[in-house]
């Protein structure tokens, strides 16, 4: 336990640096969030802040972990987090399944099983702001006295912090889901051979949204994209998109769900050398039920007055442009991008991310798949994979704009 406890006292010293010198709050509460949870072996973590002022509800301002909570909320007094905010007293669960105030619609919307808990309040001078909650040992073991001593510091720091720095909640309200991942797999090859990429995978995605999917080569997130995308079939689990259940849709069923619902941009562009931009418009125009003029397309990226050049005549941001009008050719519900501006230089990229600034603005939903961390600051949620599952989400209640970002 000694050992433990220095750990833990280096811990909230650099907790402390991170408040204090932080530039952006929401970055050093999100940072300092998953130090805890790191450091006491937890699955996941949530700070939730309360709208007093407001609907008197708590709201899950920053996530770690699988548990993906965007648009849920809680009334003060509800669950165990909305006990601890109604009470401000600090409560250790041991089987939160078995416990009376535990809100099991949480889990049950977001497919993570909630075991054991230490969930402690956020106190300012005045008054109770929120709580914070750490959730399941890794080994199984329970929160023993120095794990809620950590967290209660991380508490009383995060309450400081907020009082000396302000933090614009912006509690957001919550949007329809139109698409729903849950417990989803997928294994390629049979027996000792087999491979299995995604190991459970539980998302929702929000009309009018911009995702971004971040993470390590290997991790999942492409082949959780041509999922989505309805160029792959799931091994297991549910894909739900705008009610429809495509989990175990036929080839010809998956065909008309892309045509008919979704709209692609690779990193690669994917013209066709031998037909000019609008051509290559038109053609994907032909295969769509109500599709969109390619002239009005074009116009919309800024390209009209290259309608008649063939994509050799073009520069890689040019091209990619393109491929955004042949993305919005079908009117889709839903964009998929995966690294769309990989292939770019800074300049041409940020032109790039500046019309799909513009797309995500008339209402469609944006899916991006990139390395850059830069881009997902632009991002209503950010979410991050490991080891084929969701490891983190991220919610940028105050997304920059694409001329904002520098790398």
């Amino acid at each position: 336990m000694k050992h433990e406890r220095i750990n833990y006292t280096q811990v909230v010293w650099e907790i402390t640096r991170l408040l204090q010198e932080a530039e952006s709050l929401e970055d050093a509460l999100r940072t300092s969030l998953g130090e805890v949870v790191k450091a006491v072996g937890a699955e996941a973590g949530t700070i939730w802040f309360y709208n007093s002022a407001g609907d008197q509800r708590i709201y899950p301002s920053f996530s770690i972990g699988g548990a993906d909570l965007t648009g849920m909320s809680l009334a003060a007094g509800e669950g165990i987090a909305g006990t601890v905010v109604q009470e401000g007293k600090t409560t250790v669960v041991k089987d939160c399944q078995k416990d009376a105030r535990w809100a099991g619609r949480f889990d049950e919307a977001t497919g993570f099983v909630t075991r054991s808990m230490v969930c402690v309040p956020l106190i300012n001078k005045y008054e109770v702001i929120g709580c914070i909650q750490i959730i399941n040992k890794k080994d199984g073991s329970l929160y023993d006295d120095a794990d809620v001593e950590l967290c209660e510091n991380l508490a009383m720091l995060t309450a400081i912090a907020v009082d000396d720095k302000g933090l614009n909640l912006g509690f957001a309200e919550e949007k329809k889901v139109i698409l729903s991942l849950r417990g989803v797999t997928k294994t390629y090859g049979a027996g000792e051979t087999a491979i299995q990429i995604l190991k459970g995978v539980n998302l929702d995605v929000r009309e009018g949204e911009f995702l971004v999917i971040l993470g390590e080569s290997g991790c999942g997130k492409s082949t959780m994209l041509n999922i989505i995308g309805g160029m792959d079939q799931l091994t297991g689990g549910t894909f739900l998109f705008d009610g429809e259940d495509y989990s175990k849709a036929d080839d010809n069923t998956l065909t008309m769900y892309r045509r008919n619902q979704v709209g692609f941009i690779f990193q690669a562009y994917n013209l066709m050398p031998t037909l000019t931009a609008k051509e290559n418009l038109e053609f994907i125009g032909e295969l769509c039920k109500d599709p969109m003029d390619a002239e009005q397309a074009l116009d919309r990226v800024g390209l009209l007055g290259r309608k008649d050049n063939y994509p050799a005549q073009m520069s890689g941001g040019q091209q990619q442009r393109v491929s955004i009008a042949r993305a919005l050719m079908k009117r889709p519900r839903l964009i998929l991008a995966d690294e769309p501006t990989a292939a770019l230089d800074y300049e041409t990229s940020i032109e790039v991310l500046t019309v799909l600034e513009e797309v995500i603005k008339a209402g469609t939903t944006l899916l991006m798949v990139t390395h850059n961390e830069e881009i997902a600051k632009m991002a209503n949620r950010v979410i991050r994979m490991k080891g084929g599952v969701v490891a983190e989400v991220i919610v940028n209640r105050h997304p920059a704009s694409a001329k904002e970002l520098v790398w």
